[in-house]
């Protein structure tokens, strides 16, 4: 990977950094999932001055990080430990260490306080903490520096290199085409917008009966993978060899779990299939969110509500859910690809679904900018949905408290979603050069699509910018045209 005596020292320099990013990660997961509630203060202490510690730890590198910089002939592995890297160091010598522990701090609380508000749907148990965070998001903003809008900056610890204006370039178009494509499908009722089985109950211990087969069907491995149950799905990566997902179970509709479990999955494979020589290294991980994100997408979408999986999950689904089998086939496939605007975003259709981010995205950067006040957002929230998606939230559980993303500080994040869905349009689009991808899903031969995915895009970590991975895997970047030609294709023609 490397014979560079300076490089190496970094790696080297680096591991109890990585040991202390995997501590981090399982306090996290066990946040989410089996912490006791009341926990929430001393596991924040905890997190904080580990983020102290990982800080110190990091700004460590900077002599050698300097040598390398003035390195020539360096192979791809080298230049991308200098980019992750300089990164790091960016973020930890402009950031204070006081403002690192509390807003480490403040959202490992906040995160339990969320729950609770989203159960009750009361905004006012978490809209202190919110402010709190908002204001602390712009201080951080403000020591990360930034061109035009200070929410740029903290997009690009999501997105490397991302801006407002990159952002736009691609919603503008995306969002155009997409309602075309809306007013088209509810014109030509080709499409249902609702169905019966929305509102059938089904057994919890038959729908995870339902969640195994799925994880068969995907390859999910025994030992270095598993599944729980969290309020909100979330995929953790401790590391290549321990990556867990979780699910939830809301009692009906049973196309909402099964389609977060197999989202969740492809964030899994993507950790699971990185290659095992980046471990330990600043290599060790996807190259952004949007690029991790495609890959979950592509998953839930381009294979998961595919009328070929459908075809394959049906059996498992008579045989654990008797009232299946008053459906078809073809009922189950138009079940699982209704289109209509709805309230919930990881509910939403693969039409409507970056309505919702674009909401986010306007939200948040009213917010960071200072243009709205954090008890202005739930107005503000319910008149952007009922703009952009065409309805209205009832309560604010099913509004502005759907998502856990702001109880854990993570502003920037909600764009993405949407690069994910562009993303995954140009991984398909590429795909289908090399494989017959439905077919493969038809006969439940998934081992190819997965050895595509590993070879072109996962086994190279975050040796790779985001662009430059785009550009050497897909031969675009962040280019909607494939994504709207896809879905003109599957619900128009």
């Amino acid at each position: 990977m490397s014979k560079n005596p300076v490089i190496d020292q970094i790696v080297d320099t680096y591991r109890p950094i990585w040991a202390l990013n995997h501590a981090a990660s399982l306090f996290e997961w066990d946040l989410e999932t089996y912490m006791p509630v009341d926990a929430a203060k001393s596991r924040g202490f905890a997190q904080g001055q580990l983020a102290l510690i990982q800080q110190q730890k990091v700004l460590n590198l900077t002599e050698n990080a300097s040598k390398a910089e003035k390195l020539d002939g360096l192979n791809d592995y080298e230049k991308g430990i200098i980019r992750k890297i300089k990164r790091a160091l960016k973020y930890y010598t402009k950031v204070p260490p006081e403002l690192v522990e509390k807003l480490t701090r403040t959202t490992t609380e906040a995160s339990v306080v969320w729950r609770e508000a989203r159960k009750r749907s009361d905004f006012s148990l978490f809209e202190p903490y919110l402010e709190k965070i908002v204001q602390l998001k712009r201080k951080e903003a403000d020591k990360l520096g930034y061109e035009a809008h200070p929410y740029n900056a903290l997009m690009d610890l999501f997105e490397e290199d991302l801006t407002t204006r990159d952002v736009d370039k691609v919603f503008s178009p995306l969002v155009t085409a997409l309602k075309k494509i809306l007013s088209r499908i509810e014109s030509s009722k080709s499409f249902r917008s609702n169905h019966k089985l929305e509102d059938v109950a089904y057994g919890e211990e038959a729908m995870k009966r339902v969640n195994q087969e799925v994880l068969r069907i995907l390859g999910m491995p025994d030992k270095t993978f598993r599944m729980d149950v969290s309020t909100h799905p979330f995929t953790s990566s401790m590391s290549l060899d321990d990556v867990r997902i979780t699910t939830r179970y809301e009692g009906k509709s049973f196309r909402e779990t099964i389609f977060s479990v197999i989202h969740e999955c492809g964030h899994a494979l993507y950790d699971l299939q990185i290659d095992h020589s980046l471990e330990y290294t600043p290599l060790g991980d996807g190259p952004s969110l949007g690029i991790h994100e495609s890959q979950s997408r592509f998953w839930e979408n381009f294979v998961g509500r595919s009328r070929e999986f459908t075809n394959l999950l049906y059996p498992t689904l008579k045989k654990n859910l008797p009232f299946v089998s008053e459906y078809s086939e073809g009922e189950i496939y138009k079940y699982f690809n209704l289109v209509r605007p709805t309230l919930i975003r990881v509910a939403a259709d693969e039409v409507t679904y970056n309505f919702h981010i674009v909401v986010r995205y306007e939200v948040e950067k009213k917010l960071i900018g200072g243009e709205a006040k954090v008890s202005e957002i739930p107005e503000i929230w319910d008149d952007m949905m009922e703009d952009y998606v065409g309805v209205r939230p009832q309560n604010l559980a099913e509004g502005v408290l759907q998502d856990v993303h702001w109880s854990g500080g993570m502003i920037g994040y909600f764009p993405t979603y949407s690069l994910g869905n562009v993303i995954a349009g140009m991984v398909s689009n590429r795909m289908k050069r090399d494989l017959n991808v439905q077919d493969l899903i038809a006969r439940g031969d998934i081992s190819p699509i997965k050895l595509w995915l590993r070879e072109n895009i996962h086994k190279w970590g975050a040796i790779y910018s985001p662009r430059e991975l785009q550009k050497k895997a897909l031969g675009d970047v962040y280019n909607p045209e494939y994504l709207v030609k896809y879905l003109e294709e599957k619900y128009l023609t």
